[in-house]
Formats: structure tokens, sequence, C-alpha cells
């Protein structure tokens, strides 16, 4: 006799399925209705169909494989056993529920169906046996409801309707006030809607009914929310969803009956305390109806003290279980308590840290665990930015949502112009800064404004990367709204803002809120500060940071920042008083003109260095040379060509004149990187100059100082060469003069495949590589990341693209660059220090990419530093996990 594939397992034994996780195999409500049964929590008994029996079965154009029905026959028999009661009997019915449950909890897979096995004879035998004939005739209009809404897709609002037009038949306000006789009439009322709307009767028997509901379930995963929500949330490798039957327990059959949800402890701020809420003589989805207001859970001491206790044992048994905090569902019948469902509750980032110092003091879990398993990357970055009071958003104007690009919360009154938003800034005003697109002429405002708005771009945009580079919450991309800057206005066809009027910018959601809204300022838990300091016992590899201001460098560092892995030079040129030196540079006619240009420029730049190295004593900065093509200096509209023209005492055919000699058809493949460096050495002369004076003037006053100087855009070699010579040349003639000792590295960005494939010869002549993942991706794609948002949305919804290049590190592809310029490189030089200075530096999953393929460090906004040391030390014990992971089940037989 041929083997018999097990699909349908009873809650209360572990089992194991070749190497399927229990999770993989029952899904997430499923495994942990078995442990919970194993460990002695009160469940109603059950069953689970496995998500093979799902995949199967969708694959088979839902004709069930063989056994299954034999399976699930023995799986109601089994419950039957158990519970006294017999599926459809006429003297003492069961009653079953059936619930979806995938292995990772997601909106979109179906409904609760409950009372399943009614019927018009079973509920005269509820009648019978309860002596209850309005909790029998409740149960039953429910059951119609939700199976005609849930698996018939007969719309709710029908049954709703009824039940409202009943109500006002009868005079009442809400359903409990409805008596038996008129239960018994929605019911026929709830029976002739299903039939109209479905053409057939309802469903007799209850075995046609499980089916029925079993393959709405399964169906349900392909249903197109579940699929939308597993592209956005990043779900991937799942089979599909299992399907849990289990024994109905009644909250509503009379005052000493109930039902509920709470959290072990508080989801927003952490205590140590039940919270939640219940409601007696209701049925579970009562309570997240709004029909009527439930009861905090601290009130169910005082109506039933012992139940309130059993809750209270049942909560701490299930907590030191699964070593988390647990959002539990549970039912009262006739004041016995039974546990529904478990799992772990979703919390604020503050709630998070609290809860996870917590336990470890509570000896609950470890700190390992703590760091590993309770804590996520978002929760930290929710800590570091303003918030939104949450009263503040009830009845809020949305005018439109674009890209969360930077996180936090921005209030401030609409301003169009750079400029005119660092004016108001320095009378004291709070501006949001609105624009089409930024660029780098717009960073002086960008700077001033609380927020930035854009209504093209996308999350690795110029406006984006800089927003998050200083912390300041950005909406980039918003298409709702149209900018008309002539009006001095932006509209969304129904509202419009003018400039000078509120509004307030969500960068955890990309919502643009018309109004003034109020904003809550980070603080620091000591809870926090404890967490952290386990993270950096943990963590492996270094954290840097992306600064080129000492004010970020000091943040940054405050953040536990041990370097800055990116000082992105040109956003130097921009500050008042410096532009149109550069630009002056730009319009040289000859090296003599340029260097007298570059002149002045110098004691800025020194300067710069001077604070930046003084903030970093004694961690190591890297310095990237110029890297943007020389246009990006110089104005484009008419006005400001003419403004600047007369600022530089020049005409304005002139300037007009070396702008259109500028222009490149393609200025990121253009005259940019080490290619301005080679073609006008002195500019890479000046910057070593201020770097190496800057660096010798705080080694003389004693500190401790540990320069880096960066190559950008290499593509072989020889270009690498050049620049080194003339960095080292420059240096040791300043050292040399100075009478001091300077220990200084030359290194180089890798941002081009070409320089990937070339690292061994490169990392000959280099002494660190730091690979800038946004270009790199930009040209292993050959996709711009600004035109890109035009079409990436289409990529992400036909799953041609998993996630956002831009955002995550694409490691098929662009990460093979990297691991292949890590390995080369370090075949010529084994001291090679490697890191990733690109936006990617502070996303987690491209951390824990970094961290595999052996780098020594990531990079990333000062903002995300905290958010970095957690993935990095989380990588460290996700590898260590993996290494001791082994089978914690064993087999069954139904």
């Amino acid at each position: 006799m041929a083997h018999q594939e097990h699909f349908v397992y009873r809650f209360g034994k572990l089992h194991t399925d070749g190497n399927k996780s229990m999770k993989q195999l029952l899904g997430g409500k499923g495994a942990n209705l078995a442990e919970m049964s194993s460990i002695g929590i009160p469940v109603p008994p059950g069953f689970t169909i496995s998500t093979e029996a799902c995949r199967q079965t969708i694959n088979n154009q839902m004709a069930w494989p063989d056994s299954l029905e034999e399976q699930v026959e023995a799986g109601i028999r089994h419950v039957e056993a158990e519970m006294g009661l017999k599926f459809g009997d006429e003297k003492d019915p069961l009653l079953i529920s059936v619930r979806s449950g995938a292995a990772v909890s997601m909106p979109g897979m179906m409904d609760t169906i409950l009372n399943l096995g009614i019927n018009d004879r079973v509920v005269e035998a509820l009648v019978q046996k309860t002596n209850n004939e309005r909790f029998a005739y409740d149960s039953y209009r429910r059951f119609i409801d939700m199976f005609g809404d849930v698996v018939m897709g007969v719309a709710h609002e029908y049954f709703e309707e009824a039940l409202d037009k009943l109500k006002k038949e009868a005079g009442v306000k809400n359903d409990i006030d409805l008596s038996a006789g008129q239960l018994k009439e929605l019911t026929d009322r709830y029976k002739a809607i299903y039939r109209k709307q479905t053409g057939h009767m309802f469903p007799d028997d209850p075995m046609e009914q499980l089916k029925f509901a079993i393959n709405a379930v399964f169906n349900s995963w392909n249903s197109a929310r579940a699929i939308k929500y597993r592209k956005i949330s990043n779900i991937h490798g799942l089979i599909g969803t299992a399907v849990n039957v289990q024994a109905m327990v009644f909250g509503n059959m009379g005052e000493n009956s109930g039902t509920g949800v709470c959290f072990t402890r508080n989801p927003a701020t952490g205590e140590q305390k039940l919270y939640g809420e219940f409601l007696l003589n209701a049925q579970g989805e009562d309570v997240v109806a709004g029909i009527r207001t439930p009861s905090p859970i601290s009130e169910l001491k005082d109506r039933n003290p012992s139940v309130y206790q059993e809750l209270l044992n049942y909560t701490h048994k299930l907590e030191s279980h699964y070593k988390n905090m647990q959002d539990i569902e549970f039912t009262i019948q006739e004041g016995i308590l039974y546990i529904l469902q478990t799992r772990n509750g979703k919390r604020t980032g503050a709630a998070a840290v609290k809860v996870a110092v917590d336990m470890v003091h509570e000896g609950i879990i470890s700190q390992i665990e703590a760091i590993r398993d309770l804590v996520e990357p978002g929760h930290i970055e929710q800590l570091l930015h303003p918030q939104f009071q949450e009263d503040s958003l009830k009845e809020s104007k949305i005018l439109g949502t674009g890209l969360p690009a930077s996180p936090g919360a921005a209030v401030g009154k609409v301003v169009f112009d750079s400029k005119l938003a660092e004016q108001e800034a320095e009378k004291g005003e709070q501006v949001i800064l609105v624009r089409i697109e930024t660029s780098p002429e717009d960073v002086g405002g960008m700077s001033s404004a609380k927020g930035i708005l854009t209504s093209r771009g996308g999350m690795t945009s110029h406006a984006a990367v800089v927003a998050r580079g200083w912390g300041k919450p950005c909406v980039a991309g918003c298409s709702d709204i149209i900018i008309n800057y002539k009006n001095k206005s932006f509209t969304n066809g129904e509202v419009t803002v003018k400039e000078g009027e509120w509004i307030s910018l969500n960068g955890n959601t990309g919502e643009v809120i018309l109004g003034k809204k109020e904003l809550t300022e980070p603080t620091f838990s000591n809870e926090y500060r404890v967490f952290m300091d386990w993270v950096g016992d943990v963590e492996v590899m270094s954290v840097r940071t992306n600064a080129e201001t000492p004010e970020d460098a000091a943040v940054a560092r405050s953040y536990g920042a041990q370097g800055i892995g990116l000082a992105r030079t040109e956003h130097m040129f921009f500050k008042p008083g410096r532009v149109n030196f550069m630009r002056k540079m730009i319009l040289a006619n000859n090296k003599e003109e340029r260097k007298a240009a570059l002149a002045n420029l110098l004691p800025f730049q020194k300067q710069d260095f001077l604070e930046i190295f003084d903030a970093m004593e004694g961690l190591p900065v890297t310095v990237r040379l110029l890297d943007p093509p020389l246009h990006e200096f110089l104005p484009q509209e008419k006005d400001e060509i003419k403004k600047v023209a007369d600022e530089l005492d020049v005409s304005f055919e002139k300037l007009q004149a070396k702008i259109n000699q500028l222009k490149e058809f393609n200025p990121m493949l253009g005259h940019r990187g080490c290619r301005l460096g080679i073609t006008y050495p002195e500019i890479t002369e000046m910057q070593t100059q201020a770097i190496i004076e800057a660096a010798l003037e705080l080694t003389k006053a004693g500190k401790t100082v540990l320069p880096e100087i960066m190559i950008p855009l290499v593509g072989s070699v020889e270009e690498f060469r050049n620049q080194r010579a003339v960095v080292d040349k420059t240096a040791k003639a300043i050292i040399e003069e100075s009478g001091q000792e300077l220990e200084y590295k030359v290194g180089t960005m890798i941002e081009i495949p070409r320089a990937a494939i070339m690292a061994d010869q490169i990392a000959e002549e280099a002494d660190f590589f730091s690979f800038g993942t946004n270009d790199l991706t930009q040209l292993t794609f050959g996709f711009s990341r600004d035109d890109a948002v035009k079409f990436l949305h289409t990529y992400l919804s036909n799953g041609i693209l998993k996630q956002d290049p831009f955002q995550v590190l694409d490691e098929e592809g662009v990460g093979q660059f990297v691991e292949a310029g890590t390995r080369l490189g370090r075949m010529t030089n084994p001291n090679l220090k490697i890191g990733i200075c690109g936006e990617h530096g502070g996303d987690p999953e491209s951390i824990d990419f970094a961290f595999r393929t052996g780098l020594d460090y990531v990079s990333c906004s000062p903002f995300r530093v905290p958010v970095a040391h957690l993935a990095s030390a989380q990588s460290v014990l996700r590898k260590d996990t993996e290494e001791s992971k082994a089978e914690e089940l064993t087999p069954f037989d139904l």
C-alpha cells in the first residue's frame, strides 16, 4: 500500500514534514494552536489543513488531493470525540470555526467563519440543549452573514442593511436588544438575501458548508489583495495558506459569556500590564466591528475575578513560552475561559525596546534573544525622528500621498523657493520646501526647511538622499499634486495650497496633510541606551556615517557612528559665500585663473575639514573628492543666470555660453568624478591641500586625525594611479614642509562595473575600497534612479523586480559586482579595507548582505546609524542561529 501523504494535523501534536518548519507547514496560527494545546493552554480542540494541501489544490484547479477529504472527516471525528458532540447532529450538535493562516500574518487572507455546521434542524437542537433561543438564532444569522460574505462573495452590506431595518422596526439601537423571535425573523431575511444574490438556496449539509469554506480559504491565497500585500511586504517563498478548523465556543450565551482581545503588555508604551478590551454576550467580530463599545480589560477583574486571574496566568505562561509579548484572543463561555489564538504582538518602537529590556531583566529571554527577536530595525528608526501626536491626525485632510522617502514628521508654511526658505528660517519661521524636484542648488533651502515635498523623483532622488542624510522628513514623487511656481501654489484638483499656508508631512507614510498638526520630539529612554549597548557588544561590522558638516558628524557620533564613510565635498561648495568662487573657477579661461579661484575656496574647504576631523577625532574620515559634473554649479533658469552673471561681473552671454558648453546628454556618464581631477589636477591639489593642512593643524594640537582620501568614479587602474600621484605629491610636500608626521590613506569608490572586475589591479594601488552602490546600481541595471520611478512601480507590481533596487541592494546582479570586487581586491591586497557608502548602507537587508560578503563597514546617513547597528548585530546572530538550527519537532499520525 502506497504511503499516504499527511495533510491534516490535530492541535496538541507537534510534527515535522521533511525540511518544513512547523510554521511553513501549518501557518503561524496553526502552529501556535498546536503549541498552545501541547503546553496546557485551554484551546478548543481542532485540526489544521496544511499549506501543502493548499498548494496542491490550487495547482490542480481546486480539486483536492487524494485522501484530503478522508483526513478532514477524520479530523472532524477527532473534534467530536474531544467535545462529546457530533457535527450536524440534531441532539448534541458540534459547530466549528474556519480560519486561514499562512506562515506570515498578512491582511487580505480569508476572514474568519464562525458557527459553521448550523442549519434549521441544528438550530432547534441548540435551542433545546441550551434553553436559549436567542443565542441559537443569533449564532445562525451570524453564520449566514459570514458564509455569504466570505465564502460566496455576497456583500456584507446587504445583511447589514437588513439588520438595521429590523432594528428600526423593533425600535431598538443595538443588536443585543433584539429578541429571539426577531433574530429568527432576521435569519429568514438573511436566507432570502443569500438566495437572491447567489441564485441558490443556503447550503443545508454541514460537510458541504465545510468544503465550501475550506476552498474559500485556499482561494483567498491568490486573491488580488493577498498577492498585493505579499509584493509590498516582500514576502517570498511561501506555498499557500493553512486552514484551521476548530470547535466553537460561544461568547454570546449570556452575561456570563463574552469575548475579547488583549496584549500581555501595553503595545504603545511597553508597560508590563494587561492591555485590551472585552465584550460580554458577544462573539469575536463584535469587538472590532465598532457596533458596541468594548470595556477595558481591567474591568473584567471586577466583573469576573476568577476568569481575570486565570487569563492573567495564561498570558504569563504564553509570554514565557514564546519569549515575546503576545496578542491574544479569548472567549468566555458560561464562565469558562478559552484561548482562541496567540501571536507576537505588534508594538511601537518605544514599546519594542522597553519590552525587550524588561524581559531580559525578568529572566524571560537573554540579551541575544532580545536583539535577534524582539526589536526590528524599523522600531529603532521610529525613535529617531519627531512624530505626530496621534490625536492631532484625527479627521485630517489628506492632500496626496507620495513616497515616504525620509521618516519622521514635519510641519511648516509652504515655500517654493530655496532662497526664500533660507530667509524665512532665519526669521524663525517653520517652512516646508515644496519643489517639483530638487537639485544641488536647493541645498540651502533644504537645510533650512523642516521638511521637503517633491512632486517628482523616487526614494533615491536628490531630495530623498539629502533629506535622509540630514534626518529631515521628506515625501518624494507625490504625483497627486501639481505645483505651479508662477502662481506660488500647488493643488490636488480639489484643494489649492498657496505659499505661506500650513501643511504637515508624514515621512513614515508619505502623506501630505492640510494644516498644522502637533508634533512630539524624539526622546531616548534608559532602556534604549541599555539595548544599544547590548547591540554594540554583538556586532562585528563597523557602522560609519555619511556626513559633511560638523553638526551631522556630531549627531552621528552621538548615535554611535564609528567614523565617516563618505564626506561629499561638493555639498560644501554650495554654502553661502562659496558657490560663486566655484563658478569663477568654472568660468576661468586658463589654469592660472582656475588656481586663483580655487585659492579662494581653499580656506573654506580647510575650515570644513578642521571642524569635521575635530568632531570625529580618533575615528577615520573618508573624504570623497569632487564628484558631480561642473554644470550642476551653474544656474539654469534665465532670471537666475542674469542674477549670477551680475554677481560674477561677467556678461549674460558669456555665462550662457559656458552653461551651453558644459551641458551633457548624459551627465551621469559624463565629465565627473576622477575625470574632473584628471582634466583639472589643480582641483585635486586644492582639495588634498585642505585635507592635509587641516589634519596637520589638529595633530599639532594633540588630536588624533585619520584622513582617508577617496578618488571617485574610477574605472581603470590607470585613472586611479593618475589621481593618487597628484594626491601623494601634494600631501607629501605639505607634510615634509610642516616637519610633522601624518598617516593618511588613499582609496577609491567602486561604482563602475568595470572597476569591480578589475579590482585586483586597482587594489594593488589602493588602501581601501568603498562601494558606491547608488551609481553601481544605476550602471548595472542601466536605470537612472531619478527617472526609473516612472516605471519601477510597474516592474514591482508585475513581479519583474521583487524589490526597488535603489532601496534594497540587488544581490543577484549588483551584489555579484560587490562580491567580485571584494574577492579580487583582497587577492592582491589582503589588508584592503572595504565598505559600502551608498544609500544601501542603511538598509537592513543590504547590511546583511554586506556582512555575509565580509565587508568591514557600512556607512549611512546619521539618523540611520542606530538602525544599521541593530541590523549589523542581527546579521551576526542570524548566522549563528542558522549554523546551530536543528529540527525541534516530532512526526505523528492523525
